[in-house]
């Protein structure tokens, strides 16, 4: 049986950060929090049939498939920065930490569609809310984890932060596959949340200093099926680099 989220209205979605460190926003709460239709975010789902292997999986799997693009967002300004490897300490991933992994960019034709650009600016706008005006450093990430050898780990180095200010994660497609639970923990404390995200452009907003996540791994229903994500992250002050 899933578990549903309960969603919050976007004009809310600010004190419900502020109180609980995370909020979920249904499909039209994102688009009216980017400023863009609904049909202008389901246009850039194409782009997923497109992505390239993740040759850093360090448990030997074969399931995930992703792009990577770096931003720099301040004010109504969004500059995309020469394509960079992305990096994390070992503190934030245990498994993948300390790599400078290398991964496609994500295609040239989607980084200019006007509903990307509206949900880096809103997303920016969202982290300043929380932390106060200034640039932020906005890493993209495009993935799918499919279950074509039996099982997908959309998160393989299990609960975690990200070390970053803001996390977004936009479920993007959901299709014949089971699993795939959500949960959002205290950073410091025993509470938490389980539910799976199912509507297609529904998104789950993280303040990343005080809560931890993760999300369940997937199998197939039938033969095979996948779990296509958008992760947009927010950091102050530069990217995580080595």
């Amino acid at each position: 049986m899933l578990l549903h989220p309960a969603t919050t209205d976007p004009e809310q979605l600010l004190p419900a950060l502020r109180q609980q460190g995370y909020a979920v926003l249904a499909a039209q709460g994102v688009a009216q929090l980017a400023g863009c239709a609904p049909a202008e975010l389901e246009a850039l789902r194409a782009s997923w049939h497109a992505l390239a292997p993740d040759a850093y999986l360090k448990d030997g799997g074969h399931y995930r498939q992703r792009r990577h693009a770096s931003f720099v967002v301040e004010g109504g300004s969004v500059a995309q920065v020469p394509h960079r490897a992305h990096w994390q300490p070992v503190e934030y991933n245990a498994l993948h930490g300390g790599m400078q992994r290398w991964f496609e960019p994500v295609q040239p034709d989607i980084v200019t569609q006007p509903a990307w650009t509206r949900l880096l600016q809103a997303l920016a706008a969202v982290a300043s809310g929380l932390k106060g005006a200034q640039p932020w450093f906005v890493e993209a990430h495009q993935f799918r984890i499919d279950t074509a050898g039996g099982i997908g780990r959309p998160t393989p180095e299990g609960a975690h932060r990200d070390g970053v200010d803001l996390v977004a994660v936009f479920l993007v497609a959901r299709e014949g596959i089971k699993g795939g639970e959500t949960r959002v923990f205290q950073s410091d404390g025993p509470a938490g949340q389980r539910f799976t995200l199912t509507e297609p452009w529904s998104a789950l907003l993280l303040d990343d200093e005080r809560v931890i996540h993760e999300t369940t791994p997937i199998q197939p229903v039938h033969e095979s099926g996948y779990r296509d994500t958008l992760v947009v992250t927010c950091r102050a002050g530069a990217f995580q680099d080595a």
